[in-house]
């Protein structure tokens, strides 16, 4: 089995409209409402591809209840920690000239004492687990050294994948890490630089080694991805599609990459799958993860070069 654990779902509420007036009525064209964050999206993605998937994380009981439908519906098994309070909704609204107004929500506070009853439910589920994935960003009341906590109470037998930046990075880091799925932006804000050459990427990748991991996954968007482990580094480019959304692309890679990983993939098998995973789901407007029949069309012909 493998362990997600998420700290902070989002619901997304994307529509269309003509024209968006500030100050008049607006009608809607279309509207697509999505239960997400990264490690839903994860485990949504390790279920596509048929693994033996469990989420946890936190809930809100206000609007939480639609998260254990999404994951019923895609034979996800789950156990949340519930509070009090609402999960944010994030609105993204686009007008028929394709500008795009944003308008973000966050989630209510998590009291300490949710806080520890998590733990004690990552400890539990974490002692029979092929993999813990930790991914998502922090809601209120939640400081970053959690990442190092969550981490504490997994056996150091059970290989921690970690999908953050900053300083929830920095904190997983100190207790040990499989592999970590920064994007470049990510990268560049954990190490507080810019890094613009591939040369630039590897040495950046080579200093999150030293910190605590043992293979480092970058994501380069349309570029594709670098993996490095220290002793071997690849890069493997992505592939022309046509780009529907960007929503569950980075769960998707991280999900790909988590299986290649437990089923003793080679480091550019974790590479080429977590690319084509990633690749996939920008081409599902309607799902927040991926297809698995056009993962595996796109794997087939995907192909990798080292560094």
């Amino acid at each position: 089995m493998i362990l997600t654990v998420c700290l902070s779902p989002s619901i997304d509420v994307n529509m269309e409209v003509d024209s968006l007036g500030v100050g008049k009525a607006n009608k809607i064209k279309r509207k697509k409402t999505y239960y997400t964050g990264n490690a839903i999206n994860i485990a949504i993605g390790l279920a596509h591809l048929n693994a033996n998937v469990f989420a946890t994380g936190f809930m809100y009981e206000d609007n939480g209840t639609q998260f254990e439908h999404e994951l019923h519906r895609a034979g996800v098994s789950y156990r949340f920690v519930w509070n009090k309070g609402r999960v944010g909704e994030n609105y993204k609204i686009v007008d028929r000239r394709s500008m795009l107004t944003e308008i973000s929500d966050t989630n209510s506070e998590i009291t300490a004492e949710k806080q520890k009853e998590l733990l004690t439910l990552i400890s539990q589920y974490s002692e029979s687990c092929e993999a813990v994935v930790v991914s998502g960003a922090l809601p209120k009341g939640v400081k970053a050294d959690y990442y190092n906590k969550i981490l504490s109470v997994v056996p150091h037998s059970v290989p921690r994948i970690v999908d953050a930046d900053g300083e929830c990075l920095l904190q997983a880091l100190k207790c040990g890490v499989k592999l970590v799925k920064p994007n470049l932006d990510e990268l560049e804000k954990t190490l507080k630089k810019k890094l613009t050459s591939i040369e630039d990427i590897l040495s950046g990748c080579r200093e999150i080694l030293s910190m605590g991991s043992e293979i480092v996954l970058v994501s380069l968007g349309k570029q594709g991805a670098i993996i490095i482990d220290g002793i071997s580094s690849y890069h493997c480019k992505s592939i022309n599609v046509a780009k529907n959304s960007t929503l569950g692309a980075g769960g998707g890679m991280v999900a790909a990459a988590t299986y290649a990983l437990v089923r003793g993939g080679s480091l550019s098998e974790i590479l080429r799958c977590g690319v084509a995973a990633g690749t996939a789901a920008i081409t599902s407007p309607e799902d927040i993860s991926f297809a698995k029949s056009k993962y595996e069309e796109i794997l087939s012909s995907l192909s990798f070069e080292e560094l």
